[in-house]
């Protein structure tokens, strides 16, 4: 009887073993640079490293410019629309957290990866990647400038001789972040971003404070303030409350670096990574209530409707708490740079070694990070009102990456039924996203006509 041969146990032709070989060192290739990427490069992330990353990438020096939503919006409308915001934003990282490890054995570590898997290889890409970039670079150089401004204020306000241009200072940051950006991996900025939720904590509790000491004197002496809309035109009033929309988005902006701190978290089938990021950010999002209630109301109270776009300008006394609150201010954009940096080093390194042939080591870091830091500082030294210009065109990614891209992911990848709590929730906040979308960047302009005189380039 003639015997068949198994063909599992027949040698592959010589050409498929080649193809084999060739896929075997392209995966091992891509587990090499993904193990040297500072994003996956260290998973031994803690759940309350989860919690100083995301305070320290949420609680931005934008709380100081809550008390003016609430002056702009009113006290009921100002009040609720913060707490709507934080409620819709927490509920959308949740569903990020989720959807990390929504596939049994892979992890989505980028939210490009995310969009990828949700929408398509390439539309994902390019429904993600531009708004994240936008965040994430807009961010950095409104870190730059307002690191710059924060320290030439603790200065200035103490010794009129350190009262020297403000770009200056801004290339005093930009040195530090030098430093910095050396660091390897996201779970290498622990100590930073632990450093930078303390202030972030400590300088809304002085505004808190300060405010309250303003207003109860101001309030014993008789002074009558104003608490109607700052402006008295009706169109002035309108614009005015689209561009408050611009601010509350910036506020709540953490949402583009999530996954990618969630992919410094370990992971296994029985422990998976999101419990410990979700108990972190549960603590973050508390603690981000904690400072943004108390510093809107009472920088509101204090001051009315005369309340300026950063609370600490109109607290002009004590000096040397103010300018302690200002340093505070200073060391917190520092370590809220680094945040939203990490991802776009993560992005340029993978370029550079994927795309370009470059050898993954310390010398492309070291150049290409330096680069970076070298662009995001000579942009906020040419335009340091940068800050002014962001309503108008981060309203667009900020909104779209909070409040509209989780939910079209959640409703593509989960599909959950029509009347369900979760395709309720989903649809209203991109209805709140898309409001935001159109009607910030229309306040923006109107506060860059408004502004515009006040403009100066390389200051």
């Amino acid at each position: 009887m003639q015997s068949q041969e198994n063909p599992a146990l027949d040698p592959a032709p010589a050409p498929a073993m080649a193809q084999n070989g060739g896929r075997r060192r392209g995966l091992q290739e891509a587990k090499e640079l993904n193990d040297w990427l500072p994003i996956t490069a260290s998973r031994k992330g803690k759940w309350w490293y989860s919690a100083f990353h995301n305070v320290t990438a949420v609680v931005g020096a934008g709380v100081l410019g809550l008390p003016l939503v609430v002056a702009r919006l009113g006290w009921y409308a100002g009040l609720i629309a913060i707490g709507v915001s934080w409620l819709v934003t927490w509920y959308t990282i949740w569903l990020l957290v989720q959807l990390h490890e929504s596939v049994a054995g892979q992890r989505f570590d980028r939210y490009t990866e995310l969009g990828q898997h949700a929408f398509g290889k390439r539309l994902g890409y390019w429904m993600v990647m531009p708004q994240q970039l936008v965040v994430q670079v807009g961010s950095n150089i409104v870190y730059m400038v307002t690191g710059g401004k924060s320290l030439k204020k603790c200065f200035g306000s103490l010794d009129h001789h350190a009262d020297f241009k403000k770009s200056y200072y801004i290339m005093i940051f930009a040195f530090l972040h030098l430093i910095l950006s050396q660091l390897p991996n996201f779970n290498s900025l622990k100590i930073i971003s632990l450093t930078a939720a303390v202030m972030s904590i400590s300088y809304s509790m002085i505004a808190t404070g300060a405010s309250i000491v303003h207003g109860t004197k101001v309030h014993h002496q008789g002074v009558q303030l104003h608490y109607g809309f700052p402006s008295h035109k009706i169109a002035d009033i309108i614009l005015e409350i689209f561009s408050s929309l611009g601010v509350l988005a910036f506020a709540f902006a953490g949402h583009s670096v999530v996954l990618e701190i969630q992919a410094t978290i370990p992971s296994t089938q029985e422990k998976p990574s999101k419990k410990p990021m979700w108990r972190g950010v549960i603590a973050a999002y508390l603690i981000v209530a904690l400072c943004y209630v108390p510093v809107a109301a009472s920088g509101f109270w204090a001051f009315g409707n005369t309340v300026q776009d950063d609370v600490l300008l109109s607290l002009e006394h004590p000096i040397w708490v103010i300018s302690i609150a200002n340093f505070m201010v200073f060391v917190h954009v520092l370590g809220s740079y680094q945040v939203f940096a990490m991802p776009v080093f993560d992005k340029i390194e993978y370029a550079l070694v994927d795309k370009f042939g470059y050898t993954p080591g310390r010398r492309l870091r070291l150049c290409a990070r330096s680069a970076y830091v070298v662009a995001t500082a000579f942009v906020g030294v040419l335009c340091p009102f940068f800050g002014g210009l962001l309503g108008f065109f981060g309203g667009l990614a900020f909104a779209t990456t909070s409040y509209i891209l989780p939910c079209l992911m959640w409703l593509t990848m989960k599909q959950p039924k029509r009347w369900s709590i979760h395709n309720i929730a989903c649809r209203g906040s991109i209805f709140i996203g898309i409001l935001i979308t159109i009607l910030a960047p229309i306040g923006g302009a109107y506060e860059i006509v408004v502004n515009w005189k006040t403009y100066h380039f390389w200051d």
